[in-house]
């Protein structure tokens, strides 16, 4: 994959972004990702690549989508692409901290094609890199990733989203003395936060979206982490009521028909086959990893964080946007 499509996937995600933050506390999270996937969608589609959506994000809350199999780009480098155009629309909606616009890329084959489900998640840093197992109990890859980092248990940091599906994980953390912080989403941005040298963060654990759980994993190998995920039918993660059984049956025949297995142990490996990926997060609102959008009239800043996994280059990217001097089909919809 050519070192100069980095730079293009920063607009994309730059782009996305800035289509999201138009709809900054409207309450109207399905029209800020709208916006986002139409802005993301156009850029990709200018992009000199011949690529292919291998895993999108919108299915599990009936949201827009860059859809499984869509094929994007002016031709050139064939490459698959993980996206979330906005990771935290709710937090968008809202007015809340850490939304942001993701994209992961890499060369054909390097990541898991999945459907939009649930999936477990456990993260680390390069110093817990091999020590965890999602096969195993919590309280024990708690231990592990303690012993690993030389750390006192009650020194420990998870990070968390404050879910209702979490709560008993949650109170068992601390009942072993564990600092847990719990977020209200965004699992990409407290994944990368355990690689973070300035960070605090020693694990992330959570139930989320596929897609992020894909993107992550990207991302987590690009920066010498570690990550195991499990895909999850949805009556097995909301509560087993006839409408989650019919949603989680249609995942599990989605699953089968795309070849992966949900209630499997999936190493990182299995999720980013390769370390030549490219990362790219936009901050929409302010959050742990990157400033938020910043918009007087007609002139915005955006901060970017931008990633090669190859030679483990880490860019931070602070853009000032003329906004009116974007391309047509842009402009009118992030003005």
């Amino acid at each position: 994959m050519k070192r100069d499509l980095a730079m293009a996937f920063s607009r994309v995600t730059e782009g996305a972004a800035l289509a999201g933050y138009k709809w900054l506390g409207r309450g109207d999270k399905n029209a800020a990702d709208g916006a986002a996937v139409e802005v993301m969608r156009t850029l990709l589609n200018k992009t000199d690549i011949s690529g292919e959506i291998v895993i999108g994000e919108g299915e599990i809350d009936d949201a827009p989508m860059l859809y499984i199999g869509e094929q994007v780009g002016i031709g050139g480098d064939e490459v698959d692409i993980a996206v979330d155009p906005i990771e935290g629309t709710r937090m968008t909606a809202m007015g809340q901290s850490n939304a942001l616009a993701v994209l992961a890329a890499g060369e054909k084959g390097s990541f898991l094609k999945a459907p939009d489900m649930y999936m477990e998640k456990l993260v680390v840093g390069p110093g817990a890199k091999g020590v965890i197992d999602l096969g195993k109990p919590l309280k024990e890859n708690l231990e592990n990733v303690a012993k690993a980092l030389n750390k006192p248990l009650d020194t420990l940091v998870v990070i968390t989203l404050a879910k209702p599906r979490h709560d008993k994980v949650i109170a068992e953390m601390q009942a072993m003395g564990v600092r847990v912080f719990a977020v209200p989403d965004g699992d990409v941005a407290a994944s990368i936060l355990t690689c973070m040298p300035d960070s605090e963060v020693d694990m992330m654990y959570c139930i989320g979206g596929a897609p992020e759980g894909v993107v992550s994993a990207a991302v987590i190998r690009a920066l010498d982490g570690d990550m195991h995920g499990r895909l999850l039918p949805r009556h097995e993660v909301k509560g087993d009521t006839e409408e989650n059984r019919i949603y989680g049956s249609a995942e599990l025949q989605r699953c089968e028909e795309m070849g992966v297995k949900a209630n499997v142990v999936l190493k990182m490996e299995d999720m980013a086959r390769s370390d030549n990926v490219v990362f790219s997060a936009t901050g929409i609102t302010k959050g742990d990893l990157l400033e938020g959008i910043s918009r007087q009239g007609n002139i915005a800043t955006t901060e970017t964080l931008l990633i090669r996994g190859r030679c483990r280059t880490i860019r931070r990217i602070k853009s000032t946007h003329y906004l009116e001097r974007k391309d047509p089909e842009v402009r009118d919809i992030i003005l």
